[in-house]
């Protein structure tokens, strides 16, 4: 299977300098060749250092997600929201499975490669325009999507968009793909692949916004500036890269970007609307798994519906929708396969749509739909009961994140020791998903689940 490219999936644990030279084929400043510019670069462990969990956090065999648990109060997330998010999707896009890379306040679910002064100016847009050559990195990989983000430059400004990229790009056409943006560049202009393609026509606009569009589909590399297609070029080479994280690169002069969205592809259908082919109900489940009006409707519980696949670094995509007020279910992933007496031994994403004091940063039982149960906790609560709503997770190592229609609401990486069992440590390994009845209240409805697997490299 091939991955959205996120391609959760998810994935995007993933600087540098902007245009490199045909001659050198190195992902060097051509302003400064022998520039560094990830020598300042903070680590992903650095850079997630608050939204890991406590180390009291971590749960023994006895302490399951059971109704009558007590969860304990996890790490707040990093980057808090200060106001309302804005939603920048329509629901049309939600439900195609669009998410937005950037929330227009904060730089959550980024990280800086360097020391260069990234931040969220006045208008809600990203901005760099001080400090050393480098990116400001996703902090999940993508492998097979479609981005579209707007950007401003100076005049003889260089910058560019680093796709499937790693987090210290030394050698241009071997460790990513360089979407540049540089007008001025005497080889490489302005939506040009850095030592691989250049552009049909000449695509130039300093101290405008222009809007940008590419799609990144195993080999094919499609882009778009302002609505026209400018780029097609075919990888042909026996290495090509099929993942790797998004980056942004500040290189010379002010660069900014606004409207920053992706969309997964290459997910695979794991429900065909019809039957629960591919999926079993897990040994001693209370719950009631039917399929109605194209949806799988869980009512009742205890009880658990896996899938016969199993996944490890993975995109998964889903719908659903709450029956009831306040009702509580969850998506377990990366599960030791379910038996009666250990039904639900994996992560799980919580569905959860309540929130204390009229606050939706405030979620009940500290977690929130889109939260890792017991070990996030959601930046803001987005959906409503009986509202059908789109959550994407992708799981890649022990980093994972998830959007709500759209929105980011998880960004955690697992710093526990490695098990076999998620609810005691860090797991990577693949494991089925399910689906929770999660007490006699249950009634939600899930459709259009899909999942795209990481590719292997």
């Amino acid at each position: 299977m091939r991955l959205l490219s996120v391609s959760l999936l998810l994935l995007c644990l993933f600087a540098v300098s902007g245009c490199g030279s045909k001659e050198t084929e190195r992902a060097d400043s051509a302003t400064s060749p022998s520039a560094s510019p990830v020598a300042s670069r903070k680590s992903d462990a650095d850079a997630s250092a608050a939204t890991k969990s406590p180390a009291d956090a971590t749960v023994t065999s006895k302490d399951s997600n059971k109704p009558d648990g007590k969860p304990k109060k996890p790490a707040l997330p990093t980057l808090p929201l200060a106001g309302e998010p804005q939603l920048l999707l329509s629901p049309e896009e939600i439900r195609e499975g669009w998410i937005q890379l950037f929330d227009g306040q904060t730089l959550a679910g980024w990280t800086p490669g360097s020391n260069a002064n990234w931040h969220v100016n006045a208008d809600g847009e990203i901005e760099a325009s001080e400090g050393d050559i480098g990116l400001l990195l996703t902090t999940v990989p993508f492998a097979d999507y479609e981005l579209r983000f707007d950007y401003w430059m100076a005049k003889g400004g260089n910058s560019g968009v680093f796709l499937r990229t790693l987090a210290e790009p030394k050698v241009v056409t071997a460790d990513c793909y360089e979407l540049n943006i540089c007008d001025s560049h005497p080889e490489f202009k302005t939506a040009s692949l850095v030592g691989r393609a250049q552009p049909t026509k000449e695509v130039a606009g300093e101290e405008v916004w222009k809007s940008m569009r590419g799609l990144v589909d195993r080999n094919r590399f499609t882009v778009s500036v302002d609505g026209e297609v400018v780029l097609d070029h075919t990888d042909e080479t026996s290495g090509f890269r099929r993942g790797g994280l998004i980056g942004l690169q500040k290189n010379v002069g002010r660069i900014r970007f606004r409207n920053v969205f992706l969309k997964p592809l290459g997910t695979v259908e794991q429900f065909n609307g019809a039957d629960l082919g591919g999926w079993r109900v897990v040994p001693g489940s209370k719950s009631e798994f039917t399929v109605v009006d194209g949806a799988i409707v869980a009512k009742n519980g205890p009880g658990f519906l896996e899938t016969e696949s199993a996944w490890a670094d993975f995109a998964l995509q889903f719908e659903a929708q709450v029956n009831g007020d306040g009702l509580n279910s969850g998506v377990f992933f990366r599960l030791m396969p379910g038996t009666e007496e250990a039904p639900s031994n994996g992560y799980e994403l919580q569905i959860e749509n309540v929130f204390l004091n009229g606050d939706r940063r405030q979620p009940k039982d500290n977690a929130g739909t889109g939260a890792i149960f017991r070990r996030t906790q959601a930046r803001w609560v987005v959906p409503n009961d009986h509202e059908w709503f789109t959550t994407t997770l992708i799981a890649h190592g022990p980093r994972i994140a998830a959007w709500v229609n759209g929105f980011q609401v998880t960004d955690w990486q697992d710093t526990r020791e490695p098990d076999e069992n998620p609810r005691r440590g860090s797991k990577t390994a693949a494991g089925p998903i399910s689906l929770q009845g999660h007490d006699p209240t249950t009634n939600l409805a899930f459709r259009n689940i899909r999942v795209a697997a990481y590719p292997n490299e």
